[in-house]
C-alpha cells in the first residue's frame, strides 16, 4: 500500500498479487481503477478510469465505482424530479444518485487489506436527508477480487430510509480484437423495467438470462427478481470473466434487488453493470425501499471477482 498524489489529491494504491487497485478514500470513497498484470507482462483494466485533468467534479467522471447513496438514479415527488417526500419531513431535494459520490469522507481505517471511510454530510446534504446517521464504505482487496460493503447506522429515533447501490464502470472491450458484441451478460432476471420521464417504472417485454452487450434493449434497463446471487460479464471465449456476487453469492437476493445495465454510447470504452438495493425512485414507488430501525445498522455487500 502506498499513497501517491494524483491531480493534487492523495490517492492510495494497493498491489495484491497480479492486481493493482487505486482508490480515493476521501473523495467519495471512490475506487478509481483496478488493473491486472497479464502473463506476457501487459496489463488489463478491469475497472475503467478515463483521462481527466481535474477531480473537482467527481460526479461527472465516468469511471471506477461511484457510490450511490442514499438513493439511486432520479427520485420524484409525484411527477416532479430532483426531490422526494418522507412523512412529516415533507418534500426534500435530492440530487440524481444522491450525494455520496461527490461527497467528502473521513478515513476510518487505511490498511494493507483496504480501507474504510465515513461520509461527512454537508449542510446541503442534511437538507436533502435530514437524519442522524453514519454511512460507511469499506473495501477489502484480494489477488483477483475485492469486497465492498455499504453500511448505514441509524443513530436517530425514527426509521431511516435508503436504497443505495454501485455504478461499476467495467472496461469493455478489454481484449485485443474484440468488440462489445463479443461479450455476454449472464443475468438470470425474472423481470426488466425502465424508468419513465415521470418516475414510474415501465415493464419491458421480459426479463433475461443471457444477452450480448451490443443488444440495445439492455441500455438503461433495470433487472429484478434475480434467480441467483451471481451476475457474470464474460467474453465469448470465456477465458476470463467478471463475476458480481450479492452477499455470499449462494442464494437469490431479495426480489426487489436490481441490476442496471447502461453505457453512454456505442464507442464508450466501458459498460456499466450496477448492483442496486432496489429500482430507481424507491421513495416514490416503495419498490426496493429499505428502512433501518433506530439504534440498528444494515449493510449492502457485494463482491467483484475476475475468474481466470
Amino acid at each position: 500500500m502506498r499513497t501517491v498524489e494524483y491531480l493534487g489529491k492523495p490517492v492510495v494504491q494497493w498491489r495484491k498479487g497480479p492486481s493493482t487497485f487505486l482508490a480515493w478514500p476521501e473523495g467519495g470513497a471512490r475506487l478509481m481503477n483496478w488493473n491486472v498484470e497479464l502473463g506476457d507482462g501487459g496489463f488489463r483494466d478491469v475497472l475503467h478510469w478515463p483521462q481527466t485533468d481535474t477531480l473537482d467534479r467527481p460526479e461527472t467522471i465516468r469511471g471506477g465505482n461511484p457510490i450511490l447513496f442514499p438513493f439511486c438514479a432520479r427520485t420524484f415527488d409525484g411527477t416532479e424530479p430532483g426531490c422526494w417526500r418522507w412523512g412529516r419531513l415533507g418534500r426534500r431535494p435530492m440530487p440524481r444518485h444522491g450525494f455520496a459520490r461527490q461527497g467528502t469522507f473521513t478515513i476510518v481505517d487505511l490498511e494493507d487489506w483496504g480501507f474504510s471511510a465515513r461520509l461527512r454530510p454537508t449542510e446541503q446534504d442534511r437538507e436533502a436527508y435530514p437524519f442522524d446517521y453514519e454511512f460507511t464504505v469499506t473495501y477489502r482487496f484480494h489477488d483477483l477480487r475485492f469486497e465492498v460493503q455499504l453500511r448505514l447506522d441509524n443513530a436517530g429515533r425514527e426509521p431511516l430510509p435508503w436504497s443505495a447501490g454501485h455504478h461499476f464502470y467495467f472496461a469493455v472491450p478489454a481484449h485485443e480484437g474484440f468488440g462489445r458484441g463479443d461479450y455476454l451478460l449472464h443475468l438470470p432476471a425474472g423481470a426488466s423495467w425502465r424508468q419513465k420521464a415521470d418516475g414510474t417504472l415501465e415493464r419491458l417485454e421480459s426479463g433475461l438470462v443471457e444477452r450480448r452487450l451490443d443488444d440495445a434493449t439492455l441500455l438503461d434497463a433495470v433487472h429484478t427478481r434475480l434467480d441467483a446471487g451471481v451476475v457474470e460479464l464474460a467474453p465469448k471465449d470465456r477465458r476470463d470473466r467478471i463475476a458480481i456476487r450479492f452477499g455470499d453469492g449462494m442464494r437469490s437476493p431479495p426480489p426487489e434487488t436490481a441490476v442496471v445495465t447502461w453505457t453512454e454510447n456505442e464507442q464508450s470504452p466501458f459498460y456499466c453493470v450496477e448492483p442496486w438495493m432496489g429500482p430507481p425512485n424507491s421513495p416514490g414507488t416503495g419498490v426496493g425501499l429499505h428502512t433501518v430501525a433506530p439504534g440498528h445498522a444494515a449493510t449492502f455487500d457485494i463482491e467483484v471477482a475476475l475468474l481466470v
